[in-house]
């Protein structure tokens, strides 16, 4: 996996198998939220629901939606 910061489980490459690992829905809440923020990605209530909603998923799943906004966010334009 490809990390860009040290304890972070979000890579930052290409993903060819799914994410192992654990982290409470609070965590994998902050994390999305934080990728989106760091992308630049404004968020509208509706916006906001949808993704406590996803943070509720399972780890892998949330794991690599996490990986593809870090990775669209820091595409070139």
């Amino acid at each position: 996996m490809h990390n860009q910061r040290d304890n972070d489980s979000i890579s930052d490459g290409p993903l060819d198998n799914a994410p192992f690992g654990y982290s409470p829905q609070a965590m994998q809440r902050a994390a999305l939220y934080a990728e989106l923020d760091s992308a630049g990605v404004e968020l509208g209530t509706y916006d906001r629901r949808i993704v406590d909603w996803i943070a509720g998923w399972d780890y892998p799943t949330v794991a690599t939606i996490a990986s593809l906004i870090r990775r669209a966010g820091h595409a070139p334009k």
